[in-house]
Parts: structure tokens; sequence; C-alpha cells
């Protein structure tokens, strides 16, 4: 499926204790995919990093690529990319909505200084974004508004080998999720999995496993 591009139309984002972040559109990038222009103003006595904490698009958690060093009184031009490989994992095409979750911290000592709240982006492709789960596979997990689903193992993935699955939370909460014992073919593995997801979000995430995990123990297919 071809992504279809969008537009997002300039505005404040934040506006805050002297912190001021705005978008000013976005750009494409061949490595990093589409990202996000911000522009941050830091007009207060602190040198600050801003980084993303959570962004969501079309209620997916999705990778935001953040982090900037801002000096007292100065201001920086940087781009909040939005991971195309998770895109295309969750079924994304069409943009529709973002929303971002900013951190905030001193440099010089890294006291948090401001979470913010969810802000929302509606971009030109907000009417027809389609909203879907993408929930093929074999539930592992339905209890108390979680839903887990294995949708497949990708034995070529950049680590080694990886499970990939559907998370759907419902709980009423935020949660993270992690896994602390794992076997492959009757096997202790070491799992490399954290996941954190919204209230009434989704994700697309992996277990990923070592390579030596599977060498060590003659596995050659899972």
């Amino acid at each position: 499926v071809e992504n279809v591009p969008f537009t997002i139309e300039p505005s404040v984002l934040v506006d805050q204790d002297g912190l001021k972040i705005s978008t000013t559109g976005i750009t494409d990038d061949d490595f990093w995919g589409t990202g996000i222009k911000l522009l941050i103003e830091n007009n207060t006595a602190n040198n600050i990093t801003v980084s993303c904490k959570a962004l969501i698009v079309n209620n997916y958690m999705i990778s935001g690529y953040l982090y900037s060093n801002v000096s007292a009184d100065k201001k920086s031009n940087e781009v909040l990319y939005l991971s195309s490989d998770e895109l295309k994992a969750a079924g994304i095409s069409s943009v529709g909505q973002i929303d971002i979750y900013f951190h905030v911290t001193n440099s010089d000592n890294y006291d948090a200084i401001l979470d913010t709240d969810c802000i929302s982006i509606q971009t030109s492709q907000y009417a027809d974004m389609e909203i879907k789960a993408m929930d093929d596979g074999k539930e592992l997990l339905n209890q108390d508004g979680i839903r887990i689903v294995g949708k497949y193992v990708d034995e070529d993935s950049t680590g080694g080998t990886a499970v990939l699955l559907f998370i759907e939370n419902k709980s009423g909460q935020n949660i993270t999720i992690s896994c602390d014992n794992m076997s492959i073919n009757g096997y202790m593995v070491t799992p490399i999995f954290y996941s954190t997801v919204y209230d009434g979000k989704m994700a697309i995430d992996e277990i990923e496993i070592f390579a030596t995990d599977l060498e060590e123990n003659n596995i050659t297919s899972v």
C-alpha cells in the first residue's frame, strides 16, 4: 500500500513557562521517512532538552525520534520523524491524526521541567483516516481489557529473530508490557521486549530473540 502524502497547518503546539514549540510543516527523508518540522524556542534561564515521550498515529503507538538540546534564550529547528517501518506494520497509509506527548528536562541536572498533555494534530488526510486493528494471528491474551495477538515469527529480523505482536489496550490506564520468561522449541532464551501502550490505543511491537541464543541451542527454525 502506497503512503498518501499529507500536510499540516503551521500552529503553536506548546506555549508554557517560557517554552514555545511550533510546527511549521512536514518534510520527507529517504532514510528516516516523514517528519514534522518543529521550531523550539527556549525563553527560559535554563538549558533544556526536549524529547518525545509518546507518539500516536491513527491510534497506534509509533516511535518518535526527537532529542533536542536548546540553550537558554536560544531557538532550534528540529524534526520529529515518524517511523516508516512502524507505520507500515500498523497498516497506516494515510496519516490522519498525530498525538504527541513532549518531555522536557533541565540539560544541566536532568531534572524534569514539563510533561505536556496530549497535543493532537489533524492532517489534511484526517477525513480519509482509516483506523483498523491489525489483529490477524493467534490470540495469546484477552484479559482485563488487554489483548495480545501473536502475528508471525520474523526469522530475518535485524537482531536475529522476532515475534511480531498486536497489542490493544482498553484497560482504562496506560500500561507497559514486558516478557519475563520465554522458551523456543523447549529451550530457554533471553527475550528483549518492552512495550508501552496508552489507554485506548494499539501497538504493533516485537519480541526480539538474539541470534546467539538460537545458535547455542542449535535452533535453526522457530
